[in-house]
């Protein structure tokens, strides 16, 4: 009886989110096709600068940050949002109540997005990293965030199932994570800007906490909830994982100057220092996959939602430790203003964050749904091609990179020189990005397929109820009716 009492409170959970999670990842979906089209135009426009060149909205001033916006406003931060839901949903064992608030919170912010890829694409970027958001959009951004984390967490209020887990943790910091930066960034930058030096320091810190900070806490919080599952051992362990939070918070929320930054010197060296030990938290986690995989005798086909996961928990081990050979003054005097600091963000973005989030939605939305995935074996295939493609984008632009930087380094080298030596690598690069964009076309297909299902077998069940004829009524029940008027 129990047994089926968690099942069926399992299958009530899943219903209660269906369709926020449709909003937020359909919408996430669309965007993540259109930011792959946008970085595609901007790596062509490199080894090909006549490409679009008459049409001032596609000049790569303009389309690369709406590229890398698209990415990290339009997919990322909703679908993490959608995948951290549906954990809150099923780890406290509590549907969620009024699912219309989080569907115009969806709607919302998909609005956002257009609205501040409008502004960047027609020059009205705040010209801030990260921030090019004019400031329209951004309101917009950050109200839709507050419904959605408001109902998120509500939600992990009113859980059923009363402890804690290590996804909580992680999730539950992220939710408050992004309002205070997004926030304050917004306010000292773009409402009321501060002046001189300081508006460079809050950008960088506002970069590193968005894309090493809120992206980990995210990204290791869902994996912390799937590994046990897909492996079928308990997280190893507890104790560790409560460490490796920690450390992350403390660490990383330092990490961001450039060691070469024209601060007071006590700024850059603190933030190396807080970068090289955020070596602590990420062989952490690494010890905690691997110990929680080694053993396991489940097994899943390939290219399945764990293999997502896999890779998505070995590249942010990979980019990690890319970014703190960065934050190195002897490595940092090779790599700053060069292709290698643009591939451990992309590395971070894509091959981490937006693989863990694949694997997550791929497993979860086909049981909020209702059904399987319409094209399971394009899930698969878009595992290799996205596999595929961060490896031929990312590994050409880290090599390039350091071999621009010892160019550069070099005095008997000219710069056109040291810039005409990237051109194979950035060849290479967009090939990684074809693969990549065929990849995420394949995932939209998918999640847009599944919407299309539901939203037809809704219109079936409607069209079946209006047409159904009428009931007669029995003869018992129409004598019993005239008595009663006799009475009367």
């Amino acid at each position: 009886m129990n047994k089926i009492s968690k099942k069926s409170n399992s299958g009530e959970v899943d219903a209660s989110l269906r369709v926020p999670l449709l909003a937020l990842f359909g919408g996430a979906a669309f965007w993540l096709v259109v930011s792959s089209v946008l970085a595609m135009i901007a790596s062509i426009k490199f080894h090909a600068p006549d490409f679009l060149a008459n049409c001032p909205w596609l000049t790569y001033g303009r389309v690369q940050p709406a590229a890398d916006d698209a990415l990290l406003y339009g997919f990322c931060i909703p679908a993490g949002l959608g995948v951290a839901l549906w954990l809150f949903a099923q780890l406290g064992r509590a549907p969620l109540r009024g699912a219309i608030v989080p569907v115009v919170a969806a709607k919302l912010w998909h609005l956002g997005v257009l609205v501040g890829l409008t502004g960047i694409l027609s020059g009205n970027s705040t010209g801030f990293a990260w921030l090019e958001f004019p400031r329209a959009g951004s309101i917009i951004l950050l109200f839709a965030y507050l419904l959605l984390a408001l109902w998120a967490m509500m939600n992990f209020a009113a859980r059923r199932e009363r402890a804690l887990f290590p996804s909580h943790w992680f999730l539950v910091a992220a939710l408050f994570w992004f309002p205070w930066i997004y926030s304050t960034a917004n306010l000292f930058l773009v409402a009321w800007p501060v002046r001189g030096v300081v508006q460079a320091i809050i950008g960088w810190w506002f970069a590193g906490n968005l894309l090493f900070v809120w992206l980990a806490l995210v990204g290791i919080g869902t994996a912390f909830y799937f590994l046990p599952k897909f492996s079928g051992r308990p997280l190893q362990s507890y104790y560790l994982a409560l460490f490796a939070f920690w450390t992350l918070i403390l660490f990383g929320t330092w990490c961001g100057i450039p060691p070469g930054a024209p601060v007071p010197a006590w700024m850059p060296v603190l933030s190396s220092f807080a970068a090289v030990l955020t070596v602590v938290p990420v062989l952490a986690v690494a010890a905690i996959a691997w110990q929680t995989l080694c053993g396991s005798t489940n097994c899943e086909p390939k290219g399945g939602p764990f293999c997502f996961i896999r890779f998505g928990l070995m590249s942010f081990v990979l980019s990690s430790l890319m970014l703190i050979a960065m934050a190195c003054p002897r490595i940092s005097q090779v790599t700053e203003f060069t292709w290698f600091g643009p591939a451990q963000t992309q590395l971070q973005l894509y091959g981490f964050f937006a693989m863990t989030m694949f694997g997550a939605i791929y497993y979860l939305l086909p049981r909020a749904v209702g059904f399987e995935l319409p094209f399971p074996k394009l899930a698969r295939l878009q595992f290799w091609l996205s596999m595929f493609g961060v490896l031929l984008f990312i590994v050409p632009l880290a090599i390039g990179g350091v071999e621009q930087g010892m160019k550069l380094n070099n005095p008997n080298i000219a710069f056109m020189d040291a810039t005409k030596a990237m051109l194979p690598f950035l060849r290479t690069s967009t090939i990684g990005l074809l693969l990549i964009l065929l990849g995420n076309s394949l995932f939209a297909l998918n999640i847009f397929a599944m919407t299309f299902v539901w939203e037809k077998s809704l219109v079936k069940k409607a069209f079946t109820v209006v047409t159904a004829p009428l009931e007669k009524p029995s003869a018992s029940a129409s004598l019993r009716r005239d008595q009663g008027e006799v009475k009367v």
